[in-house]
């Protein structure tokens, strides 16, 4: 899954980023709205997190471009406003979900899933396929009933191979959706993470390279 968070709040927004990414999230920070709308001309994200209160340019008109777009990203607006109007207002631009602040983080981390889920096309919370197992809300996997230990990128290249249901998968859409902006795109570092997951997923062998495509998960 990949998330912004948009939040003039720095210390909240970095906070919040490095939460999520221990949930193998790819996530993008910025600290004005401006710098949001360039994000997401640029990048297609699963679910922004964005504050309605920035200076200038607002959460609220990143949600309005959002809406704009072909691609439907889903949106949770936050903000320091906590009446029965505020909300309304906040979910009447089209937001699919409303947090006040102050927030509990486990309360915005079932949010931010939730809303990942509903992203189109609609995703399951448990995957599985022959015999791999990942569940997203525990952040757990294994294989054949035996738990897998895996660093958090292993673990989000997973879900991006489950979620592929058995297609190739090229190494840019690994990059794309598994990392965040700050990555280098000539590293090789998606290779080296599939070469120690597939390890670490033991035999027989089940990530299997296609020459020049990518990769793909299945038997």
């Amino acid at each position: 899954m990949r998330v912004l968070i948009a939040d003039d709040e720095r210390i909240l927004a970095d906070t919040v980023a490095e939460g999520l990414r221990e949930l193998s999230m790819a996530v993008d920070v910025v600290y004005d709205g401006e710098a949001a709308l360039e994000r997401v001309r640029i990048n297609r994200y699963d679910v922004a997190v964005l504050d309605r209160d920035m200076p200038g340019r607002t959460g609220d008109d990143v949600c309005r471009h959002l809406l704009e777009g072909e691609e439907r990203t889903r949106v949770l607006l936050l903000t320091a406003a906590a009446g029965i109007r505020d909300r309304v207002e906040g979910l009447g631009l089209g937001a699919d979900d409303y947090l006040t602040k102050p927030f509990a983080f486990a309360e915005l981390v079932a949010r931010v899933q939730a809303l990942g889920r509903r992203a189109s096309p609609a995703r399951k919370p448990v995957l599985e396929r022959d015999g791999v197992v990942l569940d997203e809300p525990r952040h757990v996997a294994s294989r054949d009933g035996l738990p897998l230990r895996l660093s958090l990128k292993e673990f989000a290249v997973l879900r991006v191979l489950l979620r592929a249901d058995g297609a190739v998968v090229s190494a840019e859409e690994l990059l794309e959706q598994a990392w965040d902006e700050n990555t280098d795109p000539f590293t090789n570092t998606v290779r080296v993470t599939v070469m120690t997951l597939r390890k670490k997923l033991g035999e027989p062998a089940i990530i299997h390279t296609v020459p020049r495509v990518g990769y793909r998960l299945g038997r």
